[in-house]
């Protein structure tokens, strides 16, 4: 591998620059009701749940999840939709009023930078900038085939009128552009009032127990077997399932399953995490600072470095390594494409030193001192299921 390949190689082909994001204005049923024509869609890993064929997808590649972007101005709302598989929001910037129920009259809540919302299945849902015109809103999506979006009967009837329909295979047709209309027997067929009203209601706490605020983060300086190394100094907040934290005391808000989890990583300036490795793909959205990223695969390393609203997808069972190279520390998400614990296998080197350190790791995965495990257990290294 020449040096331009050891610089970029695969960490740049996994790297998704903000510059390289292509909006679609045309991706939902929606997208010409007034109130709602100016939204943006952006697909970064998977198509996720867009109803155009003209959709730009950054990373086609299967992850186990999907994720997206909403842009859109101040006062453009996103109508109510059901999905069927977990969908949740990462707030990056500026201020979202998200609300649900049969006709979105359940309960309203505001999300603002830093903070986490996961909405349940099968419950309409539909948010509104309320924040400046360049608010930002990552959303995760379970599994590779969410299935598509559920509109609600009213949307769908309003979109009829500006020439769109839905197909069931949940595509979109346009006949402005003279595409004619599907015979009623392709049609998406509306929810009946019945169905709809048979649907779990989430009264407003219901759903702030789905909702983990930066200001809620419980950060632990003892997440990773490497903290007890100089140059070492990162910690992690649980926010959406187990995730890979080392730390036994670690509690995510979020419990149910939702087919991936969700921590933030935060790492201090000039400081490293890794060298290691996890089976399941991981996907790191930066939200502040400069992260530099090493991959290693045979021997061989590429380098890339991240700036904030920059996306990296880690591929599975590869060494990397994470390194502060900015002035303010790393503030990032760490979405791991797994229900279960992730177990973390770190290098020999990582793992030899942190137990000359006084640090291992018990046979259960988490972090102990060093003086109360055997030496054979100073690191189980992670076996095929178990991550």
């Amino acid at each position: 591998m020449g040096d331009a390949s050891k610089q970029g190689g695969l960490a740049r082909s996994r790297l998704i620059k903000r510059s390289e994001l292509i909006p679609c204005r045309e991706a939902f049923i929606d997208c010409k009701v007034p109130g709602s024509e100016l939204k943006e869609n952006y697909s970064i890993i998977g198509a996720g749940v867009t109803q155009s064929s003209a959709q730009f997808v950054n990373l086609d590649e299967p992850h186990g999840l999907a994720l997206g972007v909403a842009a859109m101005p101040h006062g453009v709302t996103n109508n109510l939709h059901i999905h069927y598989t977990a969908e949740v929001f990462m707030v990056f910037r500026g201020e979202w009023l998200f609300r649900w129920g049969a006709e979105g009259a359940d309960g309203e809540l505001v999300g603002r930078a830093g903070d986490v919302l996961s909405m349940p299945t099968w419950v309409f849902r539909g948010f509104t900038n309320i924040g400046p015109d360049d608010s930002w809103i990552f959303t995760v999506l379970g599994r590779d085939d969410s299935g598509g979006v559920v509109w609600h009967p009213k949307i769908l009837a309003d979109a009829a009128e500006h020439g769109l329909y839905l197909r069931r295979d949940n595509m979109m047709i346009d006949t402005s552009t003279g595409a004619p209309k599907p015979p009623p027997e392709d049609l998406m067929t509306p929810l009946t009032s019945s169905f709809i009203a048979s649907l779990k209601t989430y009264s407003v706490e219901d759903m702030r127990r789905r909702v983990v605020t930066s200001e809620e983060l419980v950060w632990s300086t003892r997440a990773l077997l490497d903290s007890a190394l100089p140059g070492h100094s990162a910690e992690l907040a649980p926010v959406i399932g187990p995730g890979m934290t080392q730390d036994r005391e670690a509690s995510p808000k979020i419990t149910n399953p939702h087919g991936f989890s969700v921590e933030w990583l935060r790492i201090s300036p000039g400081q490293t995490v890794g060298p290691y490795r996890v089976e399941p793909k991981q996907v790191l959205i930066l939200q502040k600072g400069r992260l530099e990223i090493t991959l290693e695969v045979d021997g061989e390393r590429s380098t890339v470095v991240a700036e904030p609203w920059e996306t990296f997808s880690a591929p599975s069972s590869v060494w990397r390594t994470f390194r502060s190279i900015g002035d303010e520390p790393v503030l990032m998400t760490l979405t791991t494409s797994s229900d279960g614990r992730t177990l973390i296998e770190w290098s020999p080197q990582v793992v030899e030193a942190a137990w000359v350190a006084g640090l291992g790791v018990d046979p259960n995965g988490y972090l102990a001192p060093a003086a109360v495990l055997p030496d054979r257990k100073r690191c189980p290294t992670p076996t095929a299921g178990q991550a």
